[in-house]
């Protein structure tokens, strides 16, 4: 967007600046705004039917003389018109929405830029002022919804990365990330960059797009520009805006009472004697875990920003503060940065840099394994009848006096009140990220370029374990303390060639380059057993404790040489042709295979350039089609190349000496390559009403080959570290996206819609030689992974689970169902019994089939805009619908075991048959004297875990988010030497529409390739309401 008149407006302008000597009026003045309240100068502001006219300052005031009942038009490039009727008052505040169409004249899609309207490929072109109305940790978060084929899944932990997929998931094992290209620096967008330094935001989808980035591109691309200075006098902004964050939902746990009522009635029923603490209850504990836990979580973020310059210079310095106190106890993140961004230009010449500087810090209780377990099981299964804490609990091996589980109250659920209180980790990060470059113009049409970029971090974390227990018959650890130091170093060199000719109708553009990158890892850490206390506390370093100790360190280097160019080329501006190619060399593959060649083409109609199309309908008809091949380089250092273990010793002769040997240790495929993706996109676009609605359509098909798959061998034959990687998988991905918007301005109130639809399939098309089936016999032609199956012909990550059908009523449905005669009573869940094994038939794993996938049939996003008089509203929804979930959260509580019970739960019995809830009873055994030797197995197998039981619709639709400002009239911040200032109040996941049970249908498995829809206890998305100001000098 650019802020200065063109020269076409300063000449139109004189001319209409004439005074018209027979007026007659009074002064009237104003400011000129975008609908979020930023000033707009250079526009033009007209009375309308007169020659008289001005244009906006610096700062977005205008004054000139009109009269009542005159009508002023105010107009600027990139925005719609706006027509105000003039009345008794004497300043007027004017905001201006963006036009869709011509915003983005110009659009970064890789060393270069190009015109909206001259794309071939399928890129996503997203407003940035959409993704600052939502409090977001990192500029990923913030995407979901935003554009077709991007799909978002955001977890609540402060902190906490989001996890991005863009047109469907190519690689079952490996990173599937998009490639983030930020000014010019291909970087992570993770944490450590502040959203609010986000002007522009492309995402680059197919190959024709995406191509360029060759060997990172197979994931997609998403191109990051910061804000930049512009000319004009000095521009301060500053933003506050602080919240408060809760859980917008939790599971509804029996109090103590209900609790006690409940297991004495499942204890009776399976014959077990009481629970000490359940037979003696007297109504002294009832704690409520949940509040115990969780709070109301607080969040502030505050941005300050200086900008400006001339004609040859250019600056922007930024610096900003954003907290997120967790609705988690014990959670936190911090972040501070300042961004610098300089730009001058002298005669062919131009200098620029973008540097940015971050430090943040994440706190959470250390996470060391399985003994820590996780909070989001624990608040919930944990028992009322425990306390938190108490004074009759204090022993030498818990000086705490922590409640947990025993043989008295049987729970093996953590404590997580004791783990807050016993371990702490603390990992800092500092991060610079920038660039420097130098464009040259060697003459008219033809500049070169060179971009140095680097990209360091500082990373280091402590924790510390302190002495003491949180969950039954816990192994008895001695406290530890445990310190790392890691560095990441990426520097970057590139030079490139950009051209631009026209001879007659014939455009030609585009680059040429190459570029060289290197990256680096070095890391190391160390542990050490029994802290020191002085005083009542603990030494928190190394050095204080004096138990076993142990070390690590490990240093890696990765360097990827680089050829690019892509050609444009168009004739008329009718037809349209685009060529790209990369070729990357890279250190991590063998000599043999080490480069990789990634070409695209497309082309493009725009019929409406046509003679023959004339329409006063359709303003722009463009139809796309492209091709082309990216890469993927999913492996680390030297996995082309094979380990021996020198450990081994061997004895020879008869004197028995022992003489040294060797194993191999690990064995690989030497002929590991490159991970490729075909891509073909089919697409078109469509501009009606006179720029009003814009549509666009993409159908795209990708299949990826040479996918790297562990291929299974026995030990014997020497692969202690691991089954070598081989290329012997193929994934298909195809589907469809609509994007459409919608503007229209009427008098004072503008508004605009902007729907999108996704809808996204994946199948799995070879997986190679994965061995023998132990069940069947036959060659193997899946991955199995938990309770998910990712098999050749269909989607990755299928749930591949024993189907239920419903409830056995009487002991005549259970000896007609001989899988389960043996064991089963009224009131347990039937068994779909796939496959019939003889005499001894049971349900068993044979019996799984294919249940559900966890991709959504379709997602879609919508948002909202409408101003009206310094008014403005922005509504955001997102949905996925059509997806199962697992919900291994609710497996865990209705486990019939050690786990608190629900409210609500309805149990069959002989009077209560219309039900779907089985009937109670108690899965485990007890030991005790007196009590049945084994669980009844019918209630152990109703709550077995690899059954549909515990699969649900995943469908749901959020309203993201929700923001009401009002933008402070001209005449109030006038007299507070204010150029602008806007308040206003966000709510932000205010509401979501689901049948799921858990806390949040938006889950982030912790295996995203080949899991992805297993709810683990995920940490929710967080309910915020928020309330800030922006202010402008």
């Amino acid at each position: 967007m650019r802020y200065s008149c063109t020269l076409i407006q300063i000449v139109v302008l004189f001319l209409f600046c004439i005074e018209n000597s027979l007026a007659q009026g009074r002064e009237v003045s104003g400011i000129v705004q975008t609908s979020t309240g930023e000033p707009l100068p250079g526009a033009t502001v007209l009375v309308a039917g007169t020659n008289t006219a001005t244009i906006s300052d610096a700062d977005g005031k205008f004054s000139l003389t009109a009269a009542n009942g005159q009508t002023l038009r105010v107009s600027f490039i990139g925005f719609l018109p706006s027509e105000v009727p003039v009345t008794d008052q004497t300043t007027y505040t004017i905001q201006l929405a963006e036009d869709a169409q011509n915003l983005e004249e110009f659009v970064v899609i890789g060393y270069q830029s190009v015109r909206r309207t001259d794309l071939t490929g399928a890129t996503g072109i997203i407003d940035a002022q959409n993704t600052n109305k939502r409090i977001a940790r990192s500029v990923p978060e913030a995407l979901q919804g935003m554009t077709p084929g991007v799909a978002v899944r955001n977890g609540g932990a402060p902190g906490q990365e989001a996890v991005v997929n863009i047109r469907g998931l190519s690689t079952l094992f490996g990173n599937a990330s998009p490639l983030y290209v930020i000014d010019g620096m291909l970087a992570d967008a993770n944490t450590t960059v502040n959203p609010n330094d986000v002007e522009t935001i492309q995402v680059l989808k197919d190959a024709s797009a995406a191509a360029i980035y060759g060997s990172r591109a197979a994931n997609g691309v998403i191109i990051i520009t910061t804000k930049k200075g512009k000319e004009g006098a000095l521009k301060v902004d500053a933003t506050a805006r602080v919240g408060i964050s809760s859980l917008p939902k939790r599971w509804d746990m029996m109090n103590a009472q209900e609790y006690v009522q409940t297991n004495t009635r499942a204890y009776q029923a399976a014959s077990y004697a009481l629970q000490p603490a359940v037979a003696g209850y007297n109504g002294a504990v009832n704690t409520n875990w949940a509040d115990e836990l969780l709070r109301t979580g607080s969040i502030q973020d505050y941005n300050v920003s200086l900008s400006g310059g001339g004609k040859d210079s250019r600056f922007l310095i930024s610096g900003s503060y954003f907290a997120d106190k967790g609705i988690l106890k014990a959670r936190d993140f911090q972040r501070a940065s300042v961004r610098i961004n300089t730009e001058a230009t002298r005669n062919n010449f131009t200098f620029g840099e973008n540097m940015m500087i971050s430090s943040t810090e994440r706190n959470a209780p250390f996470q060391g394994g399985f003994a820590e377990g996780n909070a989001w099981y624990d608040i919930w299964t944990s028992l009322p009848i425990i306390p938190v804490q108490s004074a009759d609990l204090v022993s030498t091996s818990n000086p705490g006096g922590w409640g947990y589980g025993s043989f008295n109250a049987r729970s093996f659920a953590r404590n997580q009140a004791a783990i807050n209180n016993i371990t702490q980790s603390t990992s800092n990060f500092f991060k610079v990220l920038g660039n420097a470059y130098v464009d040259y113009k060697i003459f008219k049409g033809v500049s070169y370029r060179f971009n140095a970029g680097l990209e360091t971090s500082f990373d280091k974390t402590n924790d510390v374990r302190k002495e003491g227990f949180w969950y039954w018959n816990q192994s008895p650890e001695f406290s530890s303390v445990g310190q790392s130091r890691s560095q990441f170093l990426s520097y970057l060199f590139e030079h490139t060639l950009n051209f631009n000719f026209t001879f007659n109708k014939h455009n030609l553009n585009g680059v040429v380059g190459y570029t060289q990158q290197t990256i680096r890892n070095d890391a190391v850490g160390g542990r050490r057993l029994q802290l020191g206390i002085y005083g009542g506390d603990y030494f928190t370093t190394i050095n204080s404790a004096s138990g076993g100790m142990t070390a690590s360190g490990t240093r890696s280097q990765t360097l990827i040489n680089s050829a690019l160019g892509r050609l444009n080329y168009n004739y008329a501006e009718k037809y349209y042709l685009t060529f790209t190619f990369r070729a990357d060399k890279d250190s991590r593959f063998s000599p043999a295979h080490r480069t990789g060649y990634f070409p695209s083409a497309a082309a493009s109609w725009k019929i409406s350039n046509e003679e023959f199309f004339k329409s006063d309908l359709i303003t722009e008809l463009k139809l796309r089609g492209s091709y082309g091949v990216l890469g993927s380089a999913n492996l680390s250092n030297y996995q082309f190349t094979g380990f021996l273990n020198q450990a081994p010793r061997a004895v020879f002769g008869s004197g028995q000496t022992e003489f040294p040997g060797a194993t191999q240790a690990r064995l690989v495929y030497e002929d590991i390559k490159w991970e490729q993706k075909a891509t073909t996109n089919l697409g078109a676009d469509l501009v009606l009403f006179n720029n009003k609605l814009a549509i666009t359509v993409d159908a795209f098909r990708s299949v990826a080959k040479d996918v790297l798959l562990s291929l299974p061998l026995p030990l014997y034959i020497g692969n202690l570290q691991g089954d070598p990687l081989v290329n012997i998988g193929s994934i298909e991905n195809k589907g469809i996206e609509l994007d459409l918007a919608y503007r229209q301005t009427s008098g004072p109130f503008t508004w605009s819609i902007a729907p999108n639809v996704s809808v996204i399939r994946n199948k799995v098309l070879e997986l190679g030689n994965l061995g023998v089936d132990e069940e069947t016999g036959e060659p193997r032609n899946y991955i199995q992974s938990g309770n998910t199956r990712s098999q050749v012909g269909r989607s990755i990550g299928e749930y591949y689970l024993i189907k239920t059908d419903g409830l056995f009523q009487n002991n005549e449905e259970i000896q007609s169902h001989r899988a389960q005669a043996a064991y089963a009573k009224p009131g347990d869940v039937r068994y779909v019994n796939r496959i019939d094994q003889g005499t001894n038939d049971d349900i068993n794993d044979r019996d799984r089939t294919f249940a559900g996938s966890p991709w959504p049939k379709l997602t879609s996003g919508l948002i909202l805009n409408g101003t009206w008089s310094g008014l403005s509203l922005n509504i955001q929804f997102y949905g996925a619908f059509g997806q199962k979930l697992y919900n291994d959260v609710r497996r865990e509580i209705d486990g019939m075991g050690y786990s608190n019970y629900r409210r609500g739960i309805n149990p069959w019995t002989p009077e209560n048959t219309g039900t779907d809830f089985p009937r109670l009873g108690v899965s485990y055994s007890t030991g005790a004297a007196g009590d049945p030797a084994s669980a009844d197995r019918g209630i152990v197998s109703n709550v077995r875990a690899n059954t549909d039981r515990w699969l649900e619709n995943g469908s749901y639709l959020r309203l993201r988010n929700v923001e009401l400002g009002y933008s402070i009239p001209e005449s109030v911040t006038g007299k507070l030497h204010l150029s602008n200032a806007r308040v206003y109040v966000s709510a932000q996941n205010l509401l979501t529409f689901t049948k799921y049970t858990g806390l949040d249908p938006d889950v982030v498995g912790a295996n995203f390739n080949l899991e992805p829809g297993v709810d683990l206890g995920s940490y929710p998305s967080s309910r915020i309401i928020s309330f800030g100001l922006n202010l402008g000098f």
